[in-house]
C-alpha cells in the first residue's frame, strides 16, 4: 500500500489524539491581537478556516501565498492552512529590505501577501496582487465552520518555497516537497527524542528552513508550543521557567544571549538537567558548549544542514562512550558538524582544493530552486547535492565542515579556514564575537584580518591588537594569525545568527573584480 505524505498528517494526528490539550501559546504582546492558548482541535480548525478563506479569494493548488512575519500563532497555522491544501507556502525573513521581499514576492509568483503589523509601514511600498495584514483574521480566516475544498494529497508537491540567506547577492527559492519535510520532521524528531510531554519554545525564526521542521514535528507527537516573537536571552529564560520548557532550536548567538542574562539571573537557572538546545548555523566556539552544559546544564546538541536539505543532514548528540572525559574533549567532539542522520548519505570531494566539498544524498534534499534550472542541474549534478561546504569525515564517520569554500583564505600559497582562526580568537577572555575574513594583501595575495566585538570590561587599541594576534600565534602556526584586528561595536546577522561574510568581506576588495588576490 502507498499512502502520500502530507504536512497534514501532523496536524491530522494531533487533533485526533490531543485535540482538548493546548498545543499553542501565542506570544502574549505584539502588534496584531495574540491568539492566547489554543487547543490542537483549534488550531485545526483556523488552518482548516484559512484553507477556505484561499478557495475564497481563488487561490488555486500550487499558487504562493507568502508570509513576512515574526514568530506568531497565525504564521505557524500558515503551514497547515496553506501547504496543507496543495498550495505553496512562502515563508519570508521578516529582516529583509523592501526591495528584497518585492523581490521574493515577484519571483514566487505569489498571488497573496500577508504582512505583520509591525512591518506595515516599512513593507507600505511592496506590492502583490491581494496584500493583507496577518492581523486582520477576516482576510485569513473564512467563517467558523467554513471548509475548504478537498485536495488529493500529492507528496512529491511543493509545499514550500524558503528563499536561502545565504552567500548570493540574490536568494534562490528552494523548494520543499511535502515528503521533504515529512522525513526531516521525523527523523529529526527520532534524534532529538522529542515526545508529548515536551514542551518547544521557538527561539528560532519559524521562517528559517521552516523552523528547520519542529513546527511539524512537535505538533505530530503532542507537544506544546510556545511562541516567542524576539530573541531576549532573559526572556527566555523566564519562559523556560514559566512554561516548563524542554526543548529549544538555536544559533551560537542565541546562546551567547542566554548565557549573558545568566549572569545576573537570581536564583537557580531554570530548566538543569531538562532543556536541550538545539543548535545550527555555525559551529560554535567549544568554551560556549562548555558554559551551556556547566553554566545552564543544558544538554547541548549540534546539527548541520542546509535549507537546500529540509534542513536536517547530521547530529551530534552527547553518547555513553564520551561520559568519562573531560568537559573540553566532550565540548570537542560537540563542536563536529556530527553524523549522517538516519537515512542520509555523505561524500567529500576530494577533487576541491584544501578542504573537499560535503556532498549528501537523501529524501530531505529539495526538489530545485525554483525557476533556476541551471542553478537546480549545478547543485544536484552526479546523483548528489553539494553543499558549497568544505569538510571532511573522520574514522567515526562524524562529520566536520572546515569552511564555506568561499571563505578559505588563501595566504602565501596556504589555506586558512576562518572557522578554526575564529575558534581560538573566541577562546579568549576578552573576546565576545569574532568573524575572521580574508582581505587584499600586495606581499601575500591575500592576509587574515580579524573583526572583533570585545566583551565589555575589555578595552580596545594596538595593545588588545597585539595581545590577540599573539594568542593565536601562541595557539596555530604563524601563518594563520590574523596580520590586523579590526574592533567592531556589532557584527551584522541574517535573521539567523549567520554571519554574511561576502558583506563583511566587500568594502576591502571594492573596485577589484575578483574576490581573491
Amino acid at each position: 500500500m502507498f499512502v502520500p505524505f502530507s504536512v497534514n498528517d501532523f496536524l491530522d494526528r494531533a487533533v485526533q489524539v490531543y485535540g482538548e490539550r493546548v498545543g499553542v501559546v501565542d506570544e502574549p504582546t505584539q502588534p496584531a491581537p495574540s491568539q492566547g492558548e489554543l487547543t490542537y482541535a483549534q488550531l485545526g480548525e483556523l488552518a482548516r478556516r484559512q484553507a477556505a478563506r484561499l478557495d475564497e479569494l481563488g487561490i488555486g493548488v500550487g499558487e504562493r501565498v507568502a508570509v513576512v512575519s515574526h514568530n506568531s500563532s497565525r504564521l505557524l497555522t500558515s503551514f497547515f492552512g496553506v501547504s496543507g491544501w496543495g498550495r505553496v507556502l512562502v515563508p519570508v525573513n521578516f529582516r529583509l529590505s523592501p526591495d528584497e521581499v518585492q523581490y521574493i514576492v515577484e519571483h514566487s509568483g505569489a498571488r497573496v501577501l500577508y504582512v505583520d503589523p509591525e512591518l506595515e509601514e516599512s513593507l507600505a511600498g511592496v506590492r502583490c496582487e491581494q496584500k493583507y495584514l496577518l492581523g486582520d483574521d477576516d482576510a485569513l480566516y473564512a467563517p467558523v465552520g467554513a471548509e475548504p475544498k478537498p485536495w488529493e494529497y500529492d507528496e512529491g508537491a511543493t509545499a514550500t518555497i524558503n528563499y536561502t540567506s545565504g552567500t548570493t547577492a540574490r536568494p534562490k527559492g528552494v523548494q520543499i516537497t511535502h515528503r521533504n519535510i515529512w522525513v526531516n520532521a521525523l527523523t529529526f524528531g527520532l534524534h532529538a527524542g522529542i515526545g508529548d510531554r515536551d514542551v518547544y519554545l521557538h527561539t528560532l525564526p519559524m521562517f528559517h528552513a521552516n523552523g528547520w521542521g519542529m513546527p511539524f514535528a512537535m505538533t505530530g507527537v503532542g507537544a506544546r508550543h510556545i511562541v516567542l516573537r524576539k530573541v531576549d536571552g532573559a526572556e527566555i529564560l523566564r519562559r523556560v521557567r514559566d512554561h516548563g520548557v524542554t526543548v529549544m532550536c538555536a544559533a551560537p548567538a542565541v546562546a551567547a544571549a542566554v548565557l549573558e542574562a545568566a549572569q545576573t539571573w537570581e536564583g537557580e537557572i531554570p530548566g538543569r538537567d531538562r532543556v536541550r538546545i538545539i543548535m545550527a548555523g555555525a559551529p560554535p566556539p567549544t568554551k560556549t558548549v562548555i558554559r551551556v552544559q556547566e553554566e545552564l546544564g543544558w544538554e547541548f546538541i549540534q546539527i548541520y544542514g542546509l535549507t537546500e536539505t529540509s534542513p536536517l543532514l547530521t547530529i551530534n548528540r552527547t553518547r555513553a562512550e564520551w561520559d568519562d572525559l573531560s568537559a573540553e574533549e566532550r565540548a570537542t567532539r560537540l563542536t563536529r558538524a556530527g553524523a549522517p542522520a538516519i537515512g542520509v548519505r555523505l561524500a567529500i570531494d576530494e577533487s576541491e582544493e584544501g578542504a573537499g566539498e560535503v556532498l549528501a544524498r537523501s529524501n530531505v534534499i529539495l526538489e530545485g530552486y525554483w525557476e533556476q534550472p541551471e542553478e537546480s542541474a549545478t547543485a544536484l549534478r552526479d546523483g548528489w547535492f553539494h553543499t558549497g561546504d568544505g569538510g571532511y569525515l573522520g574514522d567515526d564517520g562524524y562529520l566536520t565542515i572546515a569552511d564555506r569554500k568561499k571563505d578559505v583564505i588563501i595566504t602565501g600559497g596556504e589555506n586558512v579556514t576562518s572557522i578554526e582562526v575564529e575558534d581560538t580568537l573566541f577562546s579568549h577572555p576578552a573576546v565576545a564575537e569574532v568573524a575572521v575574513i580574508g582581505v587584499p594583501s600586495e606581499k601575500w595575495g591575500e592576509t587574515i584580518k580579524a573583526l572583533v566585538v570585545l566583551s565589555a570590561d575589555a578595552a580596545p587599541g594596538e595593545e588588545m591588537e597585539a595581545e590577540l594576534i599573539r594568542w593565536c600565534k601562541d595557539r596555530l602556526a604563524g601563518y594563520k594569525a590574523p596580520t590586523s584586528v579590526e574592533f567592531r561595536s556589532e557584527l551584522a546577522r541574517t535573521a539567523t545568527g549567520k554571519l554574511q561574510k561576502f558583506k563583511l568581506r566587500a568594502p576591502y576588495w571594492e573596485g577589484l573584480t575578483r574576490q581573491v588576490n
